[in-house]
Parts: C-alpha cells; structure tokens; sequence
C-alpha cells in the first residue's frame, strides 16, 4: 500500500429558476482499497433530469463498488430507467472514476465533457479506448496515478457556459482545461478547486444559469495525518498516558481547550501563552505552546469549526473567511480540511465545572456531539478519522 490518497470535492448550480439540479455526484467506498465517483447528468433540467441522474449514479457507483463489470452497470441502467417519451432516451449521460489501491485510476466516460487530468502542472493528453455497449459509445481508459495528479470531471453545463454571451459557442474544453492548469500550483483542496470553477462558470452565466452545472474534481495526494486534542481525560490518572499517546503519534498537534492546553503544557515542561488577539468577537483567542502547532479555545472554537465544515460539504460560502483568517476555528479549518488526509482524535471525558452553570448553552452532551458530528463532516471530506475517549 503507497502513501497516496485521493481528496474528492464537487459543486453544482442548479438550472435558473429550477428547484432542483438534474446533474448528481456520488462516491462510494469499497472497503479501503476502492472508490467509485460517479458524475450522472440527466436529461433535461428539473425533477424528470434530476431523477435519472440521481438513479443512474446510485445504481453505477453500488454495482461497481460491488465489483459487478461496466456492461453489466449500463445494461441495469437502460433496463430500469423510464424511457425519456421525446427524446426516446432511458438513462442519463455519465463519467466514472474508480480509483483502485489509490494507485490506479479507471475512467468511463458516457456524452460527459472528457474528464480533463493535469499532471506535472499541465494538461495531459491520456490515452481512450472506445468500447461499444448497447449501442452506446463509452471512452475506457486505465491509468497508474501520480502525486499531484488532479482529475476534473464534469457536466455539459461547464463548456455550455457563457454561450451567446461572454463566448458564441459557450466556454471551449480546452479553454478550461488552461484556466485549471493556471489553478494546479497553488495546492488548493478538490473541494476549492471545484468550487472555483462552478464559481466561474456562474458569472458566465451571468448568474442565470441556462443549464445544470457541476463539476467533481479528485486530487491525488500523500496522506497528512494530524492529531487533535479537545478536553481533559475523566480520571486524572489517565492524563498522562494521554499525553504520551497525543503527543508520541506522528503529524501536527492541535490542543482545544483551557485545562487541557494547561496539561499538555506542564507535561511538556513548556510555557502556555495567551495571546490577546482578537480577530473575531465570536472566537475566543488561541494560545501558544512551544511544539505544538495550534493551542485554541475548547468548545465555542470547535463549535465554529462545525457550522465551517457543514458548509463546506454544502455551499462553500464561508471558504473565503476561514481561509485567510487567524482566529482559532479559521486555523483549525484550515489544518483539518487543507491538510489533514488522517486525524485522530483523543477526546477527554471530564466534566468542566465551568459548563454546569444553567445559564451557559453547554454541557457534556453538546461537547460529545460536537466530537461526533465534526468526525461525520470530516469522514464525508473523505478524511480517515479515529476517535479516542478518555
């Protein structure tokens, strides 16, 4: 097994004036050693487009997770899906990216854009093998992955963008493909690098879009494991067997909270800090300790590192404050979704009396959520997460 591992992100805008998106990503893992991205456009926009699609990427990525060949996947699919009564069509376009052993990457590409892979900071011309099944023309091809490799699939409403308007015939493949290449040294997440080119898109939409938009990116990248600590252990006799396991992992360390940056401190024989900046009233401010990365605020800070990573799966709104910003939950943001590839977690169970005042919004519930829902957000980024309780 290598130290590669793939960062997956993907954005859409629905059609103007639709509830809806008639384009649907969906990954699937196969144990550890298997991920199938399924990118399906459906015909059409609106609820009819966003059926097909949503069916067409579930029924692709489940069987082909399960290790079921490509002509079966396709032949389940027009078999099952309602033939469209216009254009005599039963199922939706699709792109699939199944990465194997996360050394290999297996492409299908069905009427999508061709997925664009830049490699070495460039675009590469890889080689298509042109199969016919049902009737329909599918581009295969297998190719071993790099480090820094970033593949960008997509829907019709990415080229289609700007058409009439900023371009005659709508925003060319190639073109694209140079303003991604122009993206691929900043190192930014698959997340961003989608985000931006949806973002793009939409203006040449002149924010109307006249088509579903979407675009999945997969990043390949060396994993970055990273260790946070958030709380004091339940018996102060554990304190220090959780200190030697926190601080003996490999990676970054990020201490949460008040006590327990005092214990990590005194067990590490070094000063705790304050730092008196304030750059958000509703963050408190972090601290230092020399040889740990990051010292933070415990449950307001990881409560704002939440409502970021929820957002993040969702929108991206916030992206441009948290990833600039120095506060304590923009840093974190940042080590967690930008970096991390692994992170443990090592959660202490102590009650803080602090948090028994009836008039203070926390308890030792909220805290054990906030652990639980940030390790949901953070495992559907595609991170591998553990969580450890003291």
């Amino acid at each position: 097994m290598n130290d590669l591992c793939t960062d997956i992100g993907y954005k859409s805008i629905n059609h103007y004036g639709e509830q809806l998106c008639g384009d649907h990503v969906d990954v699937v893992e196969s144990g550890e050693n298997s991920t199938v991205i399924v990118l399906a456009d459906g015909l059409g926009s609106g609820v009819k487009a966003s059926i097909l699609s949503t069916l067409t990427s579930k029924i692709i990525s489940t069987m082909m997770a399960e290790g079921l060949p490509l002509e079966e996947c396709v032949s389940t699919i027009a078999a099952t899906l309602p033939v469209c009564s216009s254009r005599g069509v039963a199922y939706s376009t699709f792109t699939i990216i199944h990465v194997i052993n996360n050394d290999t990457a297996e492409l299908i590409q069905y009427d999508n854009p061709h997925v664009i892979l830049i490699r070495d900071e460039e675009y590469y011309d890889y080689p298509k093998t042109e199969m016919n099944i049902g009737g329909k023309k599918i581009y295969k091809t297998i190719l071993k992955l790099r480090e820094n490799d970033i593949f960008i699939a997509m829907s019709d409403g990415c080229p289609h963008a700007g058409i009439g308007t900023a371009y005659n015939f709508g925003w060319r493949w190639e073109d694209i493909a140079k303003f991604m290449e122009t993206l691929a040294p900043a190192g930014y997440t698959a997340k961003t690098l989608s985000t931006i080119l949806v973002d793009e898109c939409n203006k040449l939409y002149g924010n109307r879009p006249g088509d579903d938009t979407t675009a999945c990116v997969v990043r390949v990248r060396k994993r970055e494991p990273m260790n946070i600590l958030f709380g004091p252990p339940s018996n102060r006799d554990d304190e220090e067997r959780m200190m030697s396991l926190f601080f003996s992992k490999e990676g970054k360390h990020i201490i949460c909270g008040g006590t327990t940056s005092s214990i990590a401190a005194k067990y590490l024989g070094k000063p705790l800090r304050a730092t008196l900046n304030f750059e958000r009233s509703d963050v408190p401010p972090i601290a230092t300790i020399e040889g740990v990365e990051l010292v933070t605020e415990g449950v307001i800070t990881v409560n704002k590192v939440l409502e970021y990573a929820k957002d993040h799966l969702g929108e991206n709104v916030n992206y441009e404050h948290w990833s600039v910003k120095h506060d304590g939950a923009s840093l974190i943001s940042r080590l967690l979704f930008e970096e991390a590839t692994d992170i443990n977690f090592y959660v202490g169970r102590a009650i803080n009396p602090a948090h028994q005042n009836p008039d203070l919004p926390i308890n030792f519930n909220i805290k054990m959520n906030l652990v639980e829902e940030l390790s949901k957000c953070l495992r559907q980024m595609g991170k591998r997460i553990k969580v450890s309780y003291f």
